[in-house]
């Protein structure tokens, strides 16, 4: 036999051995998840696994069903303001609803990520995609098979600015020279959205709290996030899935809710949705004024102003008062201001009364009126600070003189 010939069936036996151990480690991989939706993922003598479901866009998740995302890309891109929030230019396969599970709370290359999971939005469909990391010594698998099939515009997380995405670059960093590059993208990250809307009303913002305080959303037998990393290492030493299925359904719930709470600030933000509170309705107003969006968020105003009053519809109406002193539109200030310093909180009655005797002091030059407004103002304060005592002293000089 001829050396060509030689070689080229000692080749044929190397590929045959090589797809005979892809096939054992596939086999030994895959042992023990049962109809999990589990696969394995095998790259060179790494491996990871991959764990893949679907829910249908009818699909009830607490408030909200899948479709309704639709709805809020649609009114954003109807919509012609600026907001941190806003999808405007997109479609909801542009979205990517992601949060991973990691091994400490800490940050550095000491924090392992061993679950990145994720949700896109399909024609027919959500996906819900999370990729495992079994044993250290494969983040090359694991994050080469997150990345080939990672297409995305913007992410959507919790407290992913801050915590999800710089532990992924950081471990990205530590593999690089064998996975994809990360790709660019947009980023909404919904924690501070949501502590926006509601610090005043919860005591904790966290994801579990906001799923069941406001959208309606009761988990049965879910393991809680904290326990997450004592039940991976559990799994590292006893290689038995069963717990760490139950914190892939975790992370999946975590998942799906995002997408239900971007629909629901959507809604409140563009005010589409009827049955926001009085509370949400002024946040959502005072975020307009934050951002610069100030047309809009004086019509946010004016019309909690007009329907609305209780305290929220006087602080309304104190806000929107700062809105016509802006303008000069002095006559709709004054009477708002008025209205305030008869049934304000005192916080809103000392403003309103400064606001009154600087306008008295120097647009109307009635200094008796602007005295008596600032006296009102000094006695609604715990003690007279000197910003109080220097206007005071000064409109006594000019009615002196």
């Amino acid at each position: 036999m001829s050396l060509s010939n030689k070689l080229k069936r000692m080749k044929s036996h190397i590929i045959k051995e090589e797809q005979t151990v892809k096939a054992e480690k596939e086999t030994l991989a895959i042992a023990g998840w049962g109809d999990a939706h589990v696969i394995p993922y095998v790259l060179g003598d790494q491996h990871c696994f991959i764990r893949e479901v679907s829910y249908p866009l009818d699909y009830q998740h607490g408030r909200h069903s899948f479709l309704e995302i639709k709805e809020a890309v649609d009114a954003w891109n109807d919509w012609d303001g600026q907001h941190p929030l806003s999808a405007k230019g997109m479609k909801t396969n542009d979205l990517f609803f992601f949060d991973t599970e990691t091994t400490g709370l800490g940050g550095g290359v000491g924090n392992t990520i061993f679950l990145l999971g994720y949700a896109r939005m399909l024609a027919d469909q959500v996906i819900v995609r999370q990729h495992f990391l079994p044993a250290p010594g494969n983040e090359v698998a694991l994050y080469a098979s997150f990345l080939e099939q990672v297409d995305y515009t913007t992410l959507v997380t919790y407290n992913g600015k801050a915590f999800d995405w710089p532990q992924v670059k950081t471990r990205h960093t530590l593999v690089r020279d064998h996975v994809p590059k990360l790709p660019t993208f947009g980023h909404f990250d919904l924690f501070h959205a949501s502590r926006r809307m509601w610090k005043h009303t919860m005591e904790s913002v966290k994801l579990v709290n906001v799923e069941k305080d406001i959208l309606g959303i009761e988990r049965q037998e879910d393991v809680p996030g904290f326990l997450a990393p004592m039940i991976y290492f559990d799994y590292l030493e006893r290689q038995d899935p069963e717990g760490i299925l139950k914190v892939m359904e975790h992370n999946e719930k975590d998942i799906l809710t995002l997408i239900t709470l971007y629909t629901h600030l959507s809604h409140h933000i563009l005010q589409k949705n009827q049955d926001s509170t009085d509370r949400e309705r002024i946040e959502v107003a005072k975020w307009l004024d934050y951002i610069g969006e100030k047309e809009k968020s004086t019509q946010a105003y004016q019309q909690i102003a007009e329907n609305d009053s209780s305290i929220v519809g006087v602080e309304a109406k104190h806000a929107l008062a700062f809105h016509y002193k802006r303008k000069k539109q002095w006559q709709e200030a004054i009477q708002l201001w008025g209205e305030v310093c008869e049934n304000g909180s005192d916080r809103y009655k000392k403003e309103a009364h400064l606001e009154l005797s600087k306008y008295y002091e120097h647009q109307a030059k009635d200094y008796p009126l602007a005295l008596t407004h600032a006296q009102y103002a000094a006695e609604l304060l715990a003690e007279t600070n000197e910003m109080i005592s220097k206007r005071l002293n000064r409109i006594k000089r000019k009615l002196g003189n």
